[in-house]
Order: C-alpha cells, then sequence, then structure tokens
C-alpha cells in the first residue's frame, strides 16, 4: 500500500523527474519531508535517465510553508537544531545549484518556506489565482530559505520589501506581471507545461536562470540606499515594538551590498537569533491559542454537530445591533432587525447599510456582493417574523429589566429549537433567563464593536446551557469569520471582567496628578491603539456610568471611585459620539487633545484629594504601564482561579482579538509571565501599600509567585466549563 504523506518521484519517458509533496492539508515543509525531498533531489541529480526535475505538490496545492509547530518545539526546549539546514542543503545546493534544472509547478498556495523553495527553481510555472507570499514577519521571523535575497532580484528591491514587510499576498497572475512567473497556465496542463519548459531549459532552448546570482531587477547601489531608507521609516511607523522588520532590511542591505550569498549567510544568522526573541515566541503562542479555542471538553469531543442556521433574529438596532447584522449579512444568513418604533428602525437600517459601504468604499466588498447581502435583512416592529428564526441575539442597552421582559417574550414567540443569545458584555446570564423555562438554550453571544469588524466572539455559558448551543453558536461564530472563544458566566465574563481595571488604574493616574495624555501616549507606545482615556470616547461615557454600579456591587472592595466620568458627562462631553471627550473629533481629521479638558480634571483631583500632600507624584513611563496594566493582570489571575476561562491561552487570545493588546507580546498572561509573576506581585504589594486595595494581589497571583510557577500554568482544579 502506498505511503498517504512524503515526496514522491516519477521519472516519466520524456526525462523529467517529477518530485511531489504530499503532507495534507497544505503540503507543510516538516523535517521528514525536508529529509525526503533532499533524498529525491539528489536521486534525480545522480540518476543518468534524468534531464530536469519538476517540482509540486499534491491535491492542488503547492506548499503552505516550513510546518509552524517545528517553532513551537524550538521554543518550548530553546533546540535551534530542530530547524534543519534548508537554506544551504536544500534551496541553495540541491535546488538552486543543481546540474539540472527544477522548475516549479504551482498551484492555489505557494506560501513561506514553500515560495522561498520556488524562488529557488529555476522557472515557475502557475495557475491562475494562486496565493503567493512570504508571511514569516508576522510570526516574528524573517524568510529563512533565502527569500530576503532571491525575491529582491526577481521582483526588485521595492516590491520585495512591500510583500515581505507587509507580509502582502500577491496572486500568480500579478507575479507573471512582475517576471517571476515564467508561464500562467490553466490546472489542467500544469504539469505538461512545467516538463516542457524544464526539458527546454535543459535542452538550451530557454535560459538557465539561477536566481541569487541575479542583478539585473536591483538597480543601482544609490537607488537601493534610497528604497533601503523608506523601508526602514516604515518599519518604524508600522512596527516600532518589533525587531523582526528593521533585522530584514538590515538582512536585505547585506545582499545588495556584499553580494546574495553573503545576504544569506546573514539570513541564517538573524532567522536563528530571532526564532528565540520575545517577539516571536508571542505571536507563535498567539498562533497555537487561537487554534486551541476551538476545542472545548464536553462540547467539541461528543459527537455534536452543528445545526444549520438560516434566519437569525437581531433585538435593537444600535451600534451593536447593527453590526452584529452586518456580520451575519455578510455570511448569506438572513437577518431579521427588530426595534420598538419605526424612527429607531430607520435608522438602525440606515446604519447596515452604511456598514456594507463603507466595506465597498474600502475595497473590502464589492457593490454587487453588498446588495445581496442587504438584500437578506428584514427589519421589523413585532414578533411576528421570530416563529421561524433558528438563533435570537438580544442587543439593546444595559438594562436588566428590559431583557429579562425580551427574554420571556422571545421564549413564548420562538420555535423551540431556538437558540436565546443575549449580547450584554456584564450582565450575570442567569439574571436574565431568570424569568424563563428555556434556561438550556440562553447563551451569551458577546461581539465587541464594531461588530463587523472585531473578530472576538465571547460565547458565555451558563450550568444551564446545552452543549449542542454552545456547538451551535461556535460553528455560526466561525462562519460569519469570528474567533468563538468559550468563558464561563460571571459579571463581565471573561475580557470586560478582565480589563475593568484598566481604566480606574488610569483614573487613580490622573486623580494622583499624572497628565492624562501623558497616560494615553504611553499606553500607545506599549502597543495598545489606544490609551484608556481615547478608548472612553470612543465606547461613549455613558456605557462606564450605565455599568459601573453593576462592577461596583460585584467588586466594590477593588474599585477605584472616580467622579472624573460623571463630570465629563456633566460638561457635556460624551466622548466621539458628540465630537467632545476628553479629545476634539472633527470629520476627517484625527482625534486632538483637548488642552480645556484640564478644568474638569482638576475639579476631580479636588473631589478625589489623593495627592500626596496636594502635589503630583512623579512616575516614570515604565511605572505607568505597571500601574495600569498589573492590575489587569492580577484580575486576570482572578478569572483563572475561577475557571471562568477552560486555559491561560484562551484568554490570551480574547485580549490580544477583545481589547487589541498587542499580539506581538503574546496576550496579557503571556506577557505577565514574560515580565515575571514575583517581579509583579512585588510591585502590587507596594503599590497597595501606597495606594490602598485596588493593587492588592490576588492569592492566585501571590501563590504562583511565591512558588514560582507560570501563571499561565495549568492547574489541576476544576473550571466552570
Amino acid at each position: 500500500m502506498a505511503k498517504k504523506n512524503g515526496v514522491r518521484m516519477e521519472v516519466g519517458n520524456d526525462g523529467v523527474a517529477v518530485i511531489t509533496i504530499s503532507n495534507p492539508p497544505v503540503n507543510s515543509l516538516s523535517r521528514t519531508i525536508i529529509s525526503e525531498l533532499k533524498e529525491k533531489l539528489q536521486d534525480a541529480n545522480q540518476r543518468s535517465d534524468v534531464k530536469a526535475i519538476v517540482l509540486t505538490g499534491k491535491g492542488g496545492r503547492f506548499s503552505g510553508g516550513f510546518d509552524i509547530n517545528v517553532f513551537h518545539q524550538v521554543h518550548k526546549t530553546g533546540d535551534t537544531s530542530l530547524i534543519p539546514d534548508i537554506s544551504f542543503d536544500l534551496v541553495g545546493t540541491l535546488m538552486e545549484d543543481s546540474r539540472k534544472p527544477i522548475v516549479a509547478a504551482v498551484e492555489e498556495v505557494a506560501l513561506g518556506g514553500g515560495f522561498e523553495m520556488a524562488l529557488a527553481c529555476h522557472a515557475r510555472v502557475a495557475a491562475p489565482k494562486a496565493q503567493l507570499s512570504l508571511p514569516e514577519l508576522t510570526f516574528g521571523l524573517i524568510p529563512g530559505f533565502g527569500g530576503t535575497q532571491r525575491l529582491p532580484r526577481l521582483v526588485g528591491l521595492a516590491k520585495a520589501i512591500d510583500m515581505i514587510l507587509l507580509s502582502k499576498s500577491i496572486s500568480s497572475e500579478e507575479g507573471h506581471k512582475l517576471g517571476f512567473i515564467d508561464a500562467l497556465v490553466p490546472p489542467g496542463d500544469l504539469l505538461s507545461m512545467s516538463r516542457k519548459w524544464a526539458l527546454d531549459i535543459a535542452l538550451g532552448r530557454k535560459p538557465f536562470l539561477r536566481s541569487l546570482y541575479r542583478t539585473d531587477r536591483i538597480g543601482s547601489l544609490s537607488e537601493a540606499r534610497a528604497i533601503l531608507k523608506n523601508a526602514r521609516q516604515l518599519a518604524k511607523k508600522i512596527a516600532p515594538n518589533m525587531p523582526q522588520h528593521h533585522a530584514c532590511i538590515d538582512v536585505i542591505e547585506e545582499g545588495i551590498i556584499h553580494g546574495g550569498y553573503s545576504g544569506i549567510l546573514k539570513e541564517a544568522e538573524v532567522f536563528k537569533q530571532l526564532m528565540l526573541s520575545d517577539t516571536a515566541k508571542a505571536l507563535v503562542h498567539v498562533y497555537f491559542a487561537q487554534r486551541a479555542t476551538s476545542k472545548v471538553p464536553n462540547v467539541t469531543n461528543v459527537g455534536l454537530k452543528p445545526r444549520p442556521m438560516k434566519k437569525v433574529a437581531v433585538i435593537g438596532g444600535g451600534l451593536m445591533g447593527s453590526g452584529i447584522a452586518t456580520a451575519l449579512l455578510l455570511s448569506n444568513i438572513r437577518v431579521v432587525l427588530k426595534e420598538i418604533n419605526s424612527e429607531y428602525l430607520l435608522k438602525g437600517i440606515k446604519t447596515v447599510e452604511a456598514n456594507l459601504n463603507s466595506l465597498v468604499s474600502r475595497g473590502k466588498l464589492t457593490q454587487d456582493k453588498a446588495g445581496k447581502a442587504f438584500s437578506l435583512l428584514k427589519g421589523v416592529l413585532d414578533y411576528t417574523e421570530f416563529k421561524d428564526v433558528d438563533m435570537v441575539i438580544e442587543a439593546v442597552i444595559e438594562n436588566i429589566e428590559l431583557k429579562q421582559k425580551i427574554f420571556k417574550e422571545i421564549e413564548e414567540v420562538c420555535p423551540p429549537h431556538c437558540i436565546l443569545a443575549t449580547n450584554t458584555s456584564t450582565i450575570d446570564l442567569n439574571v436574565i433567563g431568570e424569568k424563563t423555562n428555556s434556561k438550556d438554550r440562553i447563551v451569551g453571544a458577546h461581539f465587541f464593536s464594531p461588530a463587523h469588524i472585531m473578530t472576538l466572539l465571547e460565547i458565555v455559558r451558563t450550568e444551564n446551557t446545552s452543549a449542542q448551543v454552545i456547538v451551535d453558536l461556535m460553528a455560526l461564530g466561525k462562519a460569519i469569520k469570528k474567533v468563538p472563544v468559550v468563558v464561563g458566566n460571571c459579571i463581565g465574563f471573561a475580557v470586560n471582567r478582565t480589563f475593568f481595571p484598566y481604566a480606574q488604574a488610569a483614573h487613580m493616574l490622573v486623580n494622583l496628578g499624572v497628565d492624562l495624555f501623558r497616560v494615553d501616549s504611553v499606553i500607545t507606545s506599549f502597543g495598545l491603539p489606544l490609551g484608556p482615556f481615547q478608548l472612553g470616547d470612543l465606547a461613549g461615557h455613558g456605557i462606564a456610568i450605565a455599568t459601573k454600579d453593576i462592577y461596583a456591587k460585584a467588586f466594590g472592595d477593588r474599585m477605584f471611585s472616580s467622579p472624573l466620568t460623571e463630570l465629563l458627562l456633566k460638561s457635556g462631553r460624551n466622548g466621539k459620539i458628540n465630537g467632545r471627550g476628553y479629545y476634539i473629533y472633527q470629520k476627517g481629521s484625527k482625534p486632538k487633545p483637548d488642552s480645556s479638558v484640564l478644568s474638569v480634571v482638576e475639579e476631580s483631583r479636588k473631589l478625589t484629594n489623593i495627592m500626596p500632600g496636594g502635589k503630583p507624584i512623579s512616575v516614570t513611563d515604565e511605572e505607568i504601564v505597571e500601574m495600569i496594566l498589573f492590575p489587569v493582570v492580577n484580575e486576570a489571575c482572578r478569572v483563572l482561579d475561577e475557571g471562568v476561562v477552560i486555559r491561560a491561552s484562551d484568554l490570551d487570545v480574547a485580549s490580544v482579538l477583545g481589547m487589541s493588546f498587542p499580539s506581538y507580546r503574546g496576550g496579557v498572561l503571556f506577557w505577565a509571565d514574560t515580565v515575571g509573576p514575583k517581579y509583579i506581585y512585588e510591585r502590587l504589594k507596594r503599590l497597595s501599600e501606597t495606594y490602598g486595595g485596588f493593587f492588592k494581589p490576588s492569592k492566585y497571583l501571590e501563590e504562583r509567585a511565591m512558588r514560582g510557577i507560570l501563571l499561565s500554568e495549568p492547574k489541576s482544579s476544576r473550571s466552570r466549563l
């Protein structure tokens, strides 16, 4: 019986050896595949009946690149020798320097190391619509199989830098226009054309070109230096806290100045250095953590199949409801949008339309698809259309009585299989469903704003929610291009619960005399897209007031109470929604700090009266980061300890996708483990002695710090899930 995975070689009567990589689903380059590929290439070069070689992948895919599981193993062990020598032994010696021409027959995907192998071949023949890219920088690395040297020599320096620094994928059609895809042919003709091309090279009818030694696309040294200078400015702008972008430019420059082989040597050295960097460890961690979210014990492993969601009702056409409706429509799901009156309904429908038009204007959606999506929307003022819906998502204001009333009503009018979901960001699901008899169908579907763009979907389950409902909602989440993370039921759930100290810590700092715009600047320099005050403006300060009492009731003993938000609203500053908050918002321009808000801040400082001796405290930027984010880590520890999440990495994913915590720091708990639990504990302990119980370390953090155990280390005790 033939081996399913591996590398196969077949030599035809024409003297062409076709070497096929088979490692489903994307023909990734595992250590075994690479070893077998080396053997087959050596064999083909030694055989007298082989004149030329075609390299391809089984199942209509060339190769998705190097097996990222190996990176994970390297990070666990610190052993970089787990990565085989591909750049020199395979790509250089056996492929590019081969005595016999090698043609890459590319179909569907050639990514990362797979694309780099194609670049080392002597010609490339591709089927239409194949995706070609070097995404290594998204993992904190650089291309490691010669891509930093060969791509500039094939497409020109400016285009290569654009593709590599931004991890841009291009189509085989664009590759053909750029000149590094030598021929575009239908999939059915791919192998025959590739064989012919390889033979033509062997017989001298086409040029035998080795990419690394080409210089015709590089341009002059002065031109190259100007391009590299612009690239460094771009890297500084898009990746100020990451090393791989600047390192990649240095490696490319080495090859331009000292030649391709010198560039290959530097690439290999830098690749191994970056492999063990905190950034690479963090980004690889997030990659695997995101995949782990799809595994939910006693839910995804018990043989349940998701039921189809053909028609979904959304109650409430405000910012969240219209965003949720948009997300569903984009995935061809019929949506019934309910509001309480015609005015609100029309506004909700227009918001959905505006969401779709915005995607069209940004080139994310065609006009035809936007029109088709919008045609699936029906606005209603009553429950008549609810008789055949598969799911209802309630997205009204955070009012317990209103939500209870709605859930009682939809239980009566919806079919018995219908899932009853709430988009509440704060309220306990058991309270919302208190007056119903269908507690097994009640679930939280917590989207993040704007719901049609943000990718996180928190699926909140109670002790009564059925496994089938969770499976259904996870499948729906994936269908609408979200990342579902299943969490337990508590005030704020996982993300908002973990981050509720975030704004409070910022308020404490400001009331202690620290400039609020400096706080925002420090936090954005750390890597979050918005500081806590600008984030408050964006969300709308009314939300903070609406949820304040709920959090105070649950966590009052560790909250910092500040009058700043109330004073802000009293002065007519609602945030971005009315153009004024801490910042001034004008259409077509960036938010500008509003210096006149400082009088409101001064009033808050007088009322709180916590500045030592009435004088502002002196803090470094590092201390600002610690005072704002260490309380977040502290709350994350409580979330873990209470079993609100299945695993620590779920909270990392949720923090990255829900709060835009920098992915290159690995998520909130991964970052905390990098900083060190003992340091965080000791710092919080000192802060609590100075500023009170808000900073008091949790028992979980204290225990981990004292025992020298990472916060993310699994514990043997229960999980709510």
